[in-house]
């Protein structure tokens, strides 16, 4: 039996100030705080799972969820005990895991102003990235170094029937290698 495709639900983001970033990813962004924070401790019978998820190490934390326009939570952490550290210097795309957040809106240089205007970072100029094509995105920061990528249009969108009308060169697209092959 195939399983069929799963919704995202949410990406979890640890803060250094939980308050902070509640305020500013509703302000900025305009998600919605829907809970929280909320404390989490490994001995409350509220958050008992804690030391399943984050292990024998944790001690203390708050948690707050966030909406977005389409329901997609935003979870965002603020570990006490160990506290937050600081993050890399630069991105490091190439560690396994999740490297960015992507979120969607038609007009990418004004949420990009915003951001900036807010405390965050841009990383990359506005990149129109298929010629002929509407779409666009820019790569930024958070105040506390999540990279988060705006895209002007849905990834369904975007991404699907490639190679696009209007590309300059066709995608080169890789296959897995057969076993053996090296």
């Amino acid at each position: 039996m195939q399983l069929a495709p799963l919704a995202f639900n949410h990406a979890g983001v640890t803060v250094p100030d939980i308050f902070a970033a509640i305020e500013w990813y509703r302000d900025v962004l305009g998600f919605t705080p829907i809970m929280g924070p909320r404390l989490l401790e490994p001995a409350s019978a509220a958050t008992h799972e804690t030391p399943s998820v984050f292990g024998p190490r944790f001690g203390r934390a708050y948690q707050a969820h966030l909406l977005t326009a389409n329901g997609v939570g935003l979870e965002l952490f603020q570990f006490v005990e160990p506290a937050v550290a600081e993050r890399e210097p630069e991105m490091t795309y190439w560690r396994r895991g999740p490297f960015h957040l992507c979120f969607t809106h038609p007009d990418v240089a004004a949420v990009v102003a915003r951001i900036c205007d807010a405390g965050g970072l841009r990383r990359t100029p506005e990149l129109a990235f298929v010629p002929g094509r509407p779409w666009c995105l820019a790569y930024c920061e958070d105040p506390w170094g999540t990279v988060i990528e705006i895209i002007s249009h849905s990834y369904a969108e975007i991404f699907a029937n490639w190679p696009q009308p209007g590309m300059t060169e066709p995608p080169v697209m890789v296959e897995r290698p057969r076993a053996g092959a090296s």
